[in-house]
């Protein structure tokens, strides 16, 4: 009897895309369980990412983006979970992005 490897696919999702304003401004949330994630931020001064992971009732500050810096997460063993709610402060200059694909079961 063979043994055949089932593929899994890699589909994206919708993306998640905010301008910044000078305040906190959700990016939003992920619709589903992520395998790679791309943070992008697309302006030219910092943008301090903070995330929810309880329906945004806190937030924890992650990371600080300097201008133009993009992160992408790449670990398919460990991620964020469905509902994370992502949020970025940042001069009114630019959108923050974030990219990701998730697995079709």
């Amino acid at each position: 009897m063979s043994e055949y490897i089932y593929p899994q696919q890699m589909l994206p999702a919708p993306e998640l895309i905010a301008a910044m304003t000078g305040t906190a401004a959700v990016i939003g949330t992920l619709l589903f369980i992520p395998v790679k994630l791309v943070l992008d931020n697309q302006s030219t001064t910092p943008v301090v990412l903070s995330i929810s992971l309880n329906g945004g009732s806190s937030f924890i500050q992650w990371k600080t983006f300097s201008g133009g810096e993009a992160l992408v997460l790449d670990d398919d063993m460990y991620t964020f979970p469905k509902g994370t709610i992502f949020s970025g402060n940042g001069a009114a200059n630019g959108n923050f992005s974030i990219s990701y694909t998730y697995i079709n079961l």
